[in-house]
């Protein structure tokens, strides 16, 4: 009893530890092996596995060789491929030769089988009222139809360009023609040579090399119809002066001087009422005079060189 009484007196200063005691390990947890990665899992090496090419929109570093290239085959029916160039490529061959009919455009001008392009009434002598408020010399004639599409169907013979300037030798044209030439003397060729030659006078005459002609273009065996032959077009050799030489019609790409200027000037001039214009500089054939044409395209493109 005593011992009891003895204990109870002692709880009141009996005090709990400031901490419990601290769990440990178990033996064979701090043995235990590093577990096994799964089969779909990639152990780590420090560094990110390389983008496949098809993630990173790159290609393989790698590439194969020629030799393991598969060379295609080519089909049934289907030429081979031409080699690869280089010093040992063979020499291409050539293009097999056409073997059909000419092409219309190969043609002679009896196999064109062309027509002559008919004229209404109406727009003729639109036309032809024209040419008289201009002071144009002109005469009517006869329907021309020389055969295989050359011809005009309602043609006029202009002795003068414009008042006082003769047109030589005489054109024989279509009226749409004859205008274009008119409008272009009387717009810029006169303007441009009172500029740059005033010593030379006013013009007197235009000499031209080809007007009406039944023939296909440049003199050809082969090929288009020349809108020569149409009455279309007009060749323009010279312009003659009241004083010193006739400005002829030459290459003049390098003339530096106000005649060269002249020409360029006039030729440059030319597409604003001509819907072709070819000078000296556009080929050999042309290079001692102006074609000049009024041929309808589509579109009212033009060609001037």
């Amino acid at each position: 009893m005593a011992v009891l009484l003895a204990a109870l007196a002692l709880l009141p200063g009996a005090r709990l530890p400031r901490t419990g005691p601290v769990p440990q390990a178990k033996p064979e947890a701090a043995t235990e092996a590093p577990a096994v990665p799964l089969p779909e899992e990639k152990p780590e090496t420090g560094k990110a596995p390389a983008p496949q090419p098809e993630e990173s929109g790159q290609k393989p570093e790698t590439q194969p060789s020629a030799s393991d290239v598969p060379t295609p085959q080519p089909k049934p029916g289907q030429a081979p491929a031409a080699p690869p160039a280089g010093k040992d490529a063979l020499p291409a061959a050539a293009p097999p030769q056409y073997q059909g009919p000419p092409r219309p455009g190969e043609q002679t001008l009896e196999e064109q089988h062309l027509t002559i392009e008919p004229e209404s009434d109406a727009d003729h002598a639109e036309c032809t009222k024209d040419l008289q408020s201009l002071g144009v010399v002109f005469r009517e004639t006869p329907r021309i139809d020389g055969g295989n599409g050359c011809g005009i169907d309602r043609p006029i013979i202009v002795s003068e360009a414009l008042p006082g300037i003769t047109l030589k030798p005489e054109a024989t044209l279509r009226c749409p023609t004859a205008l274009a030439l008119a409008r272009w003397m009387k717009g810029n060729v006169i303007p441009a040579a009172s500029v740059a030659l005033p010593e030379s006078g006013r013009i007197i005459t235009v000499n031209q090399a080809s007007a009406y002609i039944c023939r296909l273009r440049n003199g050809a065996d082969t090929g288009k119809i020349s809108e020569h032959a149409r009455g279309n077009a007009i060749d323009i050799a010279s312009f003659g002066f009241e004083k010193g030489e006739p400005v002829a019609v030459r290459s003049r790409r390098e003339d530096s001087t106000l005649t060269g200027a002249f020409q360029r000037t006039v030729s440059a001039a030319g597409c604003l009422y001509f819907t072709t214009v070819l000078d000296p500089e556009s080929d050999a054939a042309h290079e001692t005079h102006f074609h000049l044409d009024v041929i309808e395209r589509k579109g009212g493109f033009r060609y001037c060189h």
